[in-house]
């Protein structure tokens, strides 16, 4: 991994638009260029207590997870990626680059390269739900998204991470 110095950090900040409620307090990360090639990502994310590791795509329809964060570490090819629900911001992902994101931010796939992929993991190992923006879904999950707890470690740099002069 690239140094905190040594890479661009880009915080977006999304409202809840009425379907996804985004994040109230923290903005989703994005890393830009942080891994390397070599970098042994799943073995990092798991020395900083970000577990329950996946290698695929992003799903293609909005969505969000209530009760945890999210890592997304861009581990081939590109991608533009719709974040923030419908009202949100399109952004161009490529190998990598990592996404922190908070609980309750929307994230949707829209195109990229064949070979795109992430890794993606959570902090703690924590059980991930998959809500859509449905009515049904408030206003329980909001109360979710509101309690779950700040990452004792940011997933790629540990205790000392960039994240937390953001998600304060």
């Amino acid at each position: 991994m690239k140094q905190p110095e040594d890479i661009e950090i880009r915080a977006l900040k999304i409202g809840d638009d009425g379907s996804i409620p985004n994040n109230p307090d923290y903005p989703l990360l994005v890393y830009k260029n942080v891994a390397a090639d070599g970098d042994k990502t799943e073995k990092i994310l798991h020395e900083h207590n970000w577990l329950g590791s996946w290698r695929g795509k992003v799903y293609t329809e909005h969505h969000y997870h209530s009760n945890t964060h999210e890592v997304l570490v861009v581990d081939a090819g590109q991608a533009t990626l719709h974040l923030g629900g419908q009202s949100g911001e399109k952004v161009t992902v490529e190998k990598g680059d990592a996404l922190i994101l908070p609980a309750g931010f929307g994230h949707k796939y829209l195109e990229g390269t064949d070979d795109f992929a992430v890794i993606g993991a959570y902090p703690d190992d924590r059980e991930h739900d998959f809500l859509y923006g449905k009515p049904e879904e408030r206003p329980q999950n909001l109360e979710n998204i509101r309690e779950v707890p700040l990452p004792a470690q940011d997933p790629l740099f540990g205790a000392d991470g960039p994240l937390f002069e953001y998600w304060k």
